[in-house]
């Protein structure tokens, strides 16, 4: 048997291998805290699961359209109205399987083959290996940690070429919790349209934004310029449904036809009952969104101090989702001389999961998720530390 090339290509997941690892040290007997799980540690709203178990005593476990249900396309576009003020209809919408799954029918609807694709980095883990299976090439554009790792028209502009056809954007940013300011988002979006790049705007943590930073989003252009962005939403972070694999992307409706040609092909609709769940949740209430937030800017604040406390460690203070993503070179060693080998270190001698920042296209940083409790952070950190200076 012989594999496809395309897929002999594609990267593993690093943090299925972090997780791995984890349950082997747990079979061993050892406690393990994992802050390395991207989803929130609260509960799905009561009012999202009754609307479940209503859909299955009415029957309603049959097929659907496969862009989704029409009273759940329309409550995606309301959404954009309801908190950003952008005017868009349903047949602007589908629902996909998660927001992999809607980024994954995006590349394969925009990319042929040999076309370039602009990814900030440090970039969520499966955009270049998505490229990649679209048969696209990645083109990996480095941030700094100074700039709070988000990308600049000049460093874009140095990257682009005439084979430069789609940018990805992601705000707030998994793995940095980085969040781009509504300015610094139009000015980026003005460029591409300059250069006919299309953008992914990668919302998925779009609630989930700490003051005094405020709210930003592209649908307001892509209401101005729908032929030249498509938006990414999920309900997986901001409403804690991280199982229930609801992706959402608003777009132009051509790309709407092509995406959904894709699913037709390949998953078809998003599990029915799940689609009734969903529309619950974008109906409200979003209390649980304002009780997370509360929780995550305050967990965020302990775990920032306590990283920025040890000596040569540099962490950029994120005004986003639920991570940090610090640059801790300053503590490799011959020993361990890179992300990933720091990692093994770290959940062999303190007991903790994290990810590699090479995962994330940058292996001077580790990211750590603060979607645990206070206590356990604040321990699981104090251990990080120890570990690190030889305590």
């Amino acid at each position: 048997m012989k594999i496809s090339e395309r897929l002999m290509r594609a990267k593993p997941s690093a943090t299925l291998a972090v997780n791995a690892k984890a349950q082997e040290l747990r079979a061993q007997g050892k406690e393990i805290v994992s802050l390395a799980v991207g989803e929130p540690d609260f509960g799905t709203p009561k009012h999202v699961c009754e609307a479940m178990k209503k859909a299955v005593d009415e029957g309603f476990t049959r097929y659907t359209p496969v862009p989704g249900i029409p009273e759940l396309r329309k409550a995606i576009a309301d959404y954009y109205g309801k908190f950003y003020g952008a005017k868009a209809l349903a047949e602007n919408t589908i629902v996909s399987n998660g927001g992999k799954h809607s980024l994954y029918n995006l590349f394969m609807a925009l990319i042929n083959p040999g076309d370039e694709v602009l990814i900030p980095a440090p970039y969520w883990v499966s955009y270049p290996s998505m490229v990649e299976l679209a048969e696209g090439k990645p083109v990996i554009v480095p941030t700094t940690a100074e700039s709070g790792f988000l990308a600049d028209i000049e460093t874009l502009e140095a990257a682009c070429t005439d084979r430069t056809r789609v940018l990805v954007l992601n705000t707030p940013s998994n793995p940095t919790g980085g969040h781009y300011p509504q300015a610094h988002l139009d000015e980026i979006a003005a460029w591409a349209k300059s250069k006919g790049i299309f953008i992914i705007s990668d919302e998925v943590y779009d609630r989930l934004v700490y003051a005094p930073a405020e709210y930003s989003t592209l649908c307001n252009f892509w209401e101005k310029n729908p032929e030249d962005v498509a938006i990414v939403g999920a309900l997986s972070k901001s409403f804690s449904m991280t199982g229930w694999r609801v992706g959402t992307t608003l777009a132009h409706v051509d790309l709407v036809k092509a995406m959904t040609k894709i699913q037709s092909q390949s998953t078809s609709n998003v599990n029915s009952m799940t689609q009734k769940a969903a529309v619950a949740a974008f109906e409200g209430p979003w209390d649980l969104v304002d009780e997370m937030k509360v929780a995550f800017q305050r967990r965020r604040d302990l775990a920032y101090d306590i990283i920025s406390s040890w000596p040569g460690a540099v962490c950029p203070k994120p005004n986003g989702a639920f991570y940090l993503f610090p640059v801790l070179d300053a503590f490799y060693t011959e020993e361990t001389p890179d992300s990933a080998s720091m990692c093994t270190k770290i959940l062999e001698e303190a007991g903790v999961a994290l990810v590699p920042g090479s995962a994330f296209g940058d292996d001077r940083c580790i990211r750590f998720s603060y979607a645990v409790d206070d206590e356990v952070l604040r321990k699981s950190l104090e251990k990080i530390g120890n570990v690190l200076m030889n305590k």
